[in-house]
């Protein structure tokens, strides 16, 4: 066999496998089927099929990022102008996410270096509460452990992303988002809806990296998608089946990155992830419950907000909890920028004589 049909045959198997972690996961009523079952499912199927061939199963960014555009685009088709009306809220959330990124930073250096013996560069970029490839990118730069960086952020958008609905479900006593994106539309899915969708996400996914927007390639699609719903030109309508589709597929890919870890790393990383991440929760929580006397906001839109998991997987689990995507999309991509602007500092700063 060929290279070239050996990979399609690893990326269709990682597919075929999240497909069926996450029709199982509906089965069963887990939150979030469709990304949670797919990347659960996966990252087992990726570790049991390293740990036998040694090699780590093919999966193409390019087809990832695809399907992340897709899902910019539909969050950027549920703004509205009524959305302007809480801009000032923005002020008081905006500030608070400041806040919350300087003592999160703090706790979890005290986690990852006084409680996990990670040395303290590793520890102070394995502490920063968002994004992953700057961390690891700037944490190698100042000579941290580059494996460890990477593990460890990327336990962290799992745990978050696998924590949130959890506690949605104790709260409200309900499966959220077993059926997510069925709300997003009203009218059966047509050619029409597909053709929209899919172009916008394309179309805006170039803008992004034309213009190297920061997340490009959800936050391009996302911008293009608020301008043409805003003007009223078309209505854009993401069928659900595509939504379903995108998770699956941003699942697998997530499940697919455990491939080349040991149990004992994945272990270790668990274990100071649990601790970093219920820490980072229970303080989202706290600003969650000062912040909603003083903002429109919803208690459970400002959590969301202030979790501090991937920009792309928060935002689908924004559009599957059915609280604000647009919003909240917006407050992780400030928490990101900020941390990164935070650690490029603190890094110069340290550097000088």
């Amino acid at each position: 066999m060929s290279l070239k049909p050996r990979k399609i045959a690893e990326l269709f198997a990682l597919i075929a496998v999240g497909l069926i972690g996450a029709l199982v996961a509906v089965l069963v009523g887990l939150p979030i089927p469709y990304l949670l079952g797919s990347l659960i499912v996966t990252a087992t199927f990726s570790l049991i099929t390293f740990a036998r061939t040694g090699k780590r199963l093919w999966f193409p960014q390019p087809l990832r990022s695809v399907f992340i555009a897709i899902v910019g685009t539909m969050i950027g088709a549920g703004f509205s102008s009524d959305l302007l009306s809480m801009a000032p809220s923005l002020v008081f959330t905006l500030l608070g996410m400041v806040l919350f990124v300087g003592i999160v930073q703090a706790f979890n250096y005290t986690v990852f270096c006084k409680v996990g013996g990670l040395d303290p560069v590793t520890a102070r970029y394995a502490a920063l509460p968002g994004g992953l490839i700057e961390a690891v990118t700037m944490g190698e730069k100042a000579g941290g452990d580059v494996e460890k960086l990477s593990v460890q952020h990327f336990v962290r958008i799992v745990l978050v992303i696998l924590t949130v609905p959890m506690l949605f479900l104790l709260v409200t006593g309900d499966a959220v988002g077993s059926s997510a994106g069925e709300t997003m539309t009203h009218r059966t899915s047509v050619w029409f809806d597909w053709i929209t969708t899919i172009s916008v996400a394309i179309v805006g996914l170039g803008v992004g990296r034309l213009l190297r927007l920061p997340a490009g390639i959800l936050i391009g699609p996302l911008i293009l998608a608020a301008a043409v719903q805003s003007s009223g030109v078309v209505d854009l309508q993401g069928p659900a089946i595509l939504l379903n589709a995108s998770q699956v597929i941003i699942g697998a890919s997530l499940g697919s990155q455990f491939a080349q870890s040991t149990l004992r790393q994945l272990l270790v990383a668990l274990g100071l992830g649990v601790l970093s991440v219920w820490g980072m929760l229970a303080i989202a929580s706290l600003f969650a419950l000062v912040l909603v006397h003083v903002t429109e906001m919803s208690f459970q839109t400002l959590l969301v907000s202030f979790a501090p998991g991937g920009l792309t997987e928060m935002s689908l689990v924004a559009l599957s909890l059915e609280v604000n995507p647009v919003l909240i999309t917006a407050h992780h991509m400030f928490r990101i920028l900020f941390t990164v602007f935070m650690a490029d500092f603190a890094a110069r700063f340290s550097s000088q004589p």
